[in-house]
């Protein structure tokens, strides 16, 4: 829930803001002077705070140079006196996220509110990404803005930290390896993360693989082997594709589950567990179960939790960050110089249908980057410069296209662009208004 503390000495004002904010959706915590609030506040608080400049006491001024100290991130919006034009300026050059002049609408409240509670929302998932990435460097970027990444994005943070095991249902290729990653990094583990892809081990050696054995247990077993699920104590245990486990095999991995401990194979000594269970499957198990294909306990053991992963056709509006992604991806690893690509071929890309959803996407950048895919024909506006053009003309004519190519698959985010450039974002609107380029 979204929250607030308000910190008003008068007492008619403060019960009517409270109301305000608490019917716009936040918890407030009121508070009748900053000393008060003082020792509401944490580093880690997810908030927002509302406060007066005139306090009896300390002021609001003082109040935000102390927040401010303890997170300079975390938004503070003032609320100064008619006309106090000179404490506003002060107020915003101590680092106040927003200020409101009295006396003010509830809208206005509102608006200033809201939009602080999304940037601290947005400021706490960044660090908790990057606390992530630190502790798992290769963990691979879940790219795209669309609602339905928004909606496994919002999934990953809830219940990366829980430890709860989880069951990931998505199409070939759809990416359910990266959210694995994702959520082994969010869960903050210090152990290993081990995919095992269960319709790649032959049946003869994968009870092996899984739980080891020990010297003698069968002929060729010369020494001790750990197995994949003791391997992964303290971390993550990925298994891929576990439809395809054979159902003999699917008893084994139950009483593991439940008991939290293994035997290797030739073992009589139980060995405890301690690691999460991230299962992916592109079938619908719970059909296989009533079929008798799938065992129902299983599915109910391993889904705890289910995250269904969208395929690429269902969120298209992705599918111009991926493919930049994956362009300079490839760009850097050949050598090879960015292609460009017109709009009207972006449009036709993002009307394809992707049966490999992003892995079949990742291949196309590739075969893109490589010069495998033919390229587009120039767009009017891009064409390149004519015969016998000066030097600062082709210049200009490829400074263009790239910008155009850029601005393409960012979907006109100029911010974005500027980032893909690795221009400033002012330099990028020189440009634009340069070549006259919306």
């Amino acid at each position: 829930m979204n929250q607030a503390i308000l910190i008003e000495d008068e007492a008619t004002l403060r019960l009517a803001t409270t109301q305000t904010l608490e019917l716009g959706g936040y918890a407030v915590q009121a508070c009748a002077s900053a000393e008060e609030a003082l020792a509401l506040l944490r580093a880690d608080f997810a908030g927002v705070v509302v406060t007066d400049v005139r306090l009896p006491g300390r002021s609001g001024l003082d109040l935000l140079a102390q927040v401010t100290a303890l997170d300079a991130e975390l938004p503070v919006i003032v609320v100064t006196g008619h006309g106090d034009v000179a404490m506003a300026v002060q107020a915003m050059r101590g680092g106040a996220y927003d200020f409101i002049e009295k006396p003010f609408s509830s809208d206005r409240l509102m608006d200033a509110v809201h939009r602080a509670q999304e940037r601290r929302r947005l400021v706490l998932e960044n660090r908790q990404l990057r606390t992530a990435r630190a502790l798992h460097p290769d963990t691979p970027d879940l790219i795209g803005q669309s609602a339905a990444i928004a909606h496994v994005r919002t999934l990953i943070r809830n219940v990366g930290p829980a430890g709860v095991d989880i069951l990931i249902n998505g199409e070939t290729g759809s990416g359910k390896e990266v959210v694995a990653r994702l959520l082994h990094a969010a869960s903050g583990r210090k152990g290993n993360f081990v995919a095992i892809n269960c319709g790649a081990l032959p049946e003869t050696v994968f009870e092996s693989e899984i739980f080891g054995h020990e010297p003698g247990a069968f002929t060729g077993a010369q020494k001790r082997r750990i197995g994949k699920l003791e391997y992964a104590n303290g971390g993550t245990v990925f298994l891929d594709e576990i439809e395809t486990m054979p159902l003999h095999l699917q008893v084994k991995l139950l009483r593991v589950l439940q008991e939290r401990r293994l035997e290797r194979l030739g073992a009589n000594e139980p060995v405890p567990l301690d690691c999460r269970i991230v299962a992916a499957s592109k079938a619908d198990l719970l059909a296989l179960a009533a079929e008798g294909k799938f065992r129902a306990d299983l599915y109910y053991r391993i889904g705890v939790v289910t995250l269904d992963l969208p395929p690429l056709r269902e969120r298209r509006d992705d599918i111009p960050p991926l493919l930049a992604h994956f362009v300079q991806e490839a760009a850097l690893r050949y050598g090879r110089p960015l292609p460009t690509w017109t709009g009207e071929r972006m449009a036709q890309w993002q009307a394809n249908d992707w049966p490999g959803n992003v892995r079949e996407l990742r291949n196309f950048a590739e075969r893109l980057v490589l010069g495998v895919v033919p390229a587009p024909a120039p767009a009017m506006g891009t064409e390149a410069p004519p015969q016998g053009a000066s030097l600062p003309e082709r210049l200009d004519a490829y400074e263009r296209r790239l910008i155009e190519a850029e601005l393409s698959a960012a979907d006109g985010n100029v911010s974005l662009a500027a980032d893909r450039l690795g221009v400033p974002r002012k330099t990028l609107y020189d440009k634009l208004k340069k070549f006259q380029l919306r």
